[in-house]
């Protein structure tokens, strides 16, 4: 499992960015968010994910909120 902040994300279109400890940025899509109900993140949340190959590179997978 890795850790990370979110970098921002639009509930709106439901994507964004995570960046990791090791400082890359990945895409992070809202299905691939781990809880109940409206699935969003905000600016600066810790989390902690997968990492799966997706379209266009590497993504953030079964991401879960800490804290």
């Amino acid at each position: 499992m890795n850790k990370g902040t979110v970098k921002w994300f639009n509930a709106e279109k439901g994507f964004g960015f995570i960046t990791s400890e090791e400082g890359k940025d990945l895409f992070v899509h809202y299905s691939e968010i781990k809880k109940e109900g409206f699935k969003t993140l905000e600016e600066g949340q810790k989390v902690s994910f997968d990492v799966k190959e997706g379209q266009k590179g590497p993504q953030a997978a079964n991401v879960e909120i800490l804290g």
